[in-house]
């Protein structure tokens, strides 16, 4: 297939209001009839919508429930194994197989259907859950929190394709950004429910807790997702649909987000240096099997997982830029600021994690402000480059905290980071989904979701880097002497002990964290920055408000797109 090229028409409405008739004709002849379009495939009653978006959304409440839970069992299930060296494996396996399987869903829920897509990523992750449940030992339990991952990755790709397929466009941003209150609202409880868990019944109860929740979402999912997909696929046999899966693509794939990630979160973890063969090897790896995906997907694939088709066009690449720059920069802030309270405030764990309250009230409010706007004016351009300014603001303002730095400001300042960065995540979305045809519309969300979660993997791992990298320099010019050394491991990897050391060792570590955190909190405003110049080059394409315009601008986008590629063969 040859590459579609797009030309500035494209920022004039495909569709005008009043046409929902759409003409048709055979490329290269004369005719031209006019041709009713064909009913909207997935209308549903208010009812069944309802239940619909109860197993959908429960599967994505559970998912971020789980994040937070297992972050609070780190520590105990370290020393129930004796193992704790190796907790920080539990959330970085998670996350990893998060990272490697995301894009895959994005063609899994045209080959398997919406429904087949979200059970398979049901059973993965709940197979993975109830194993760590059970693990008998550290490396069985990073082995099943993989197996959760591969699931948990498919969770939230699944569940956005669906919701497109249901909702027309111009109100599709406000029911995700109920999704995304519903998310924060399950990362919210995640952390209590863990630790009152684990307090009366042990860490394992908090892994079966999440079993009744996964059959609640598992029954809905069998019972009431019924999304059609084009006669010619449904039409097709389950061998035929098999035939589709781009299993090398998705390996390749894998083996590149996966090495790449790996060598970054081994690079934090394990602070090896970065010409280590471990390190450099990796990276290495990462580079060949990238250089295999994209041959793959280029020249061989029939059915792309990944199709580059998409990734050379405008809108696609600037969507996947931005929400990789804008998940690095905003899952730093979300681990640095409240670093910044307990190494350089001296505050205790509770008042740090407070200062990220309004934080999330703001994620939770952005969205659905995003999301309001969107369907009250059918249009996203500005209101993407206004809040992604937002979170410039916010971040320059949180380079210059210092000791003086009013309390007001401690608690405002990170408000427009989370108010902006969510707008920015539901609009990019909307963007993408709108700019492509429709048959790649899954794949197209696949693809958001994977910048996106390769943005927060690396925004923790790099930022930690980098911050241990600059503390330790400083350490070592303020701190010298006898016993300097091992002061200094300590004071690197446990903050609780500053506030117990004589004056000038807890100046020298409060001062040597203040510098570290400002480097990493500029790096933050640069990242977001390069998201807003990003979001620059997304195109203005009309949002149909109802399903029949939706249906007749995919026709008329899919003429427009056969057209032009009959024209250039």
């Amino acid at each position: 297939m040859s590459t579609t090229h797009r030309d500035s028409s494209e920022t004039r409405p495909l569709l005008q209001q009043d046409d929902v008739t759409s003409y048709h004709s055979v490329p290269g002849s004369g005719d031209s009839t006019p041709q009713e379009p064909p009913p909207p495939l997935n209308r549903v009653s208010g009812t069944d919508l309802a239940w619909v978006l109860a197993g959908l959304w429960s599967a994505v409440f559970l998912g971020a429930l789980d994040g937070t839970i297992v972050a609070t069992l780190l520590s105990p299930i370290g020393s129930y194994f004796n193992e704790s060296n190796r907790a920080s494996y539990i959330g970085t396996s998670y996350l990893l197989s998060v990272c490697c399987f995301t894009p895959l869903y994005g063609r899994l829920a045209d080959i398997l259907g919406r429904k087949g897509a979200m059970l398979l990523a049901l059973s993965l992750f709940g197979v993975g859950t109830f194993l760590c449940g059970l693990a008998p030992s550290m490396d069985a339990l990073i082995v099943a929190r993989a197996v959760a991952g591969m699931g948990g990755g498919g969770v939230m790709t699944v569940s956005s394709v669906a919701v497109t397929d249901l909702i027309p466009l111009r109100q599709r941003g406000l029911y995700q950004g109920m999704t995304n209150i519903l998310f924060g609202l399950g990362a919210g409880l995640g952390g209590p429910i863990g630790g009152w868990l684990n307090d009366n019944f042990g860490w394992r109860s908090a892994f079966l807790f999440q079993m009744p929740i996964l059959v609640f979402s598992f029954a809905l999912v069998i019972a009431k997702v019924s999304i059609k997909l084009p006669d010619e696929v449904e039409s097709q046999s389950l061998q035929h649909k098999l035939r589709r899966i781009d299993f090398f693509g998705s390996l390749t794939l894998v083996g590149t987000v996966g090495c790449l990630l790996l060598g970054f979160s081994l690079k934090s973890t394990e602070e090896l240096s970065w010409g280590h063969p471990i390190i450099w090897g990796l990276f290495t790896a990462s580079a060949v099997w990238g250089a295999l995906f994209v041959a793959v997907e280029t020249y061989w694939a029939p059915y792309p997982v990944m199709p580059m088709r998409l990734i050379k066009q405008r809108t696609p690449l600037a969507v996947s830029l931005s929400c990789f720059f804008g998940s690095v920069a905003a899952f730093s802030t979300l681990y640095n600021v409240p670093l910044y309270f307990s190494a350089v405030r001296l505050n205790s764990s509770t008042d740090a994690g407070l200062h990220l309250l309004p934080h999330s009230v703001a994620i939770s409010t952005g969205s659905v402000f995003a999301g309001w706007v969107m369907r009250r004016t059918g249009k996203l351009y500005n209101l993407t480059l206004i809040t992604a300014i937002m979170t410039i603001v916010a971040a320059t303002m949180i380079i210059f905290w210092t000791d003086s730095t009013s309390t007001f400001h401690l608690w405002f300042d990170i408000v427009p980071q989370g108010f902006g960065m969510a707008s920015v995540i539901t609009t990019t979305l909307i963007a993408m989904i709108a700019s492509v045809a429709k048959e790649d519309m899954a794949v197209a969300t696949g693809i958001t979701y994977l910048f996106r979660t390769t943005g927060q993997v690396l925004g923790v791992s790099l930022s930690g880097a980098l911050l241990q990298a600059v503390l330790t320099r400083k350490l070592r010019e303020r701190i010298t002497g006898p016993g300097a050394l091992e002061m200094i491991e300590k004071i690197r990897h446990s903050t609780s002990i500053i506030a117990e050391l004589s004056p000038d060792l807890r100046q020298a570590a409060v001062s040597s964290y203040a510098d570290a955190l400002r480097i990493v909190f500029i790096c933050q405003a640069a990242a977001n920055f390069l998201c807003f110049v990003c979001c620059l080059p997304i195109q203005e394409n009309p949002l149909p408000g109802t399903h029949e315009e939706q249906e007749a601008q995919y026709r008329q986008r899919k003429y427009t797109i056969d057209s032009r590629t009959a024209s250039e063969s």
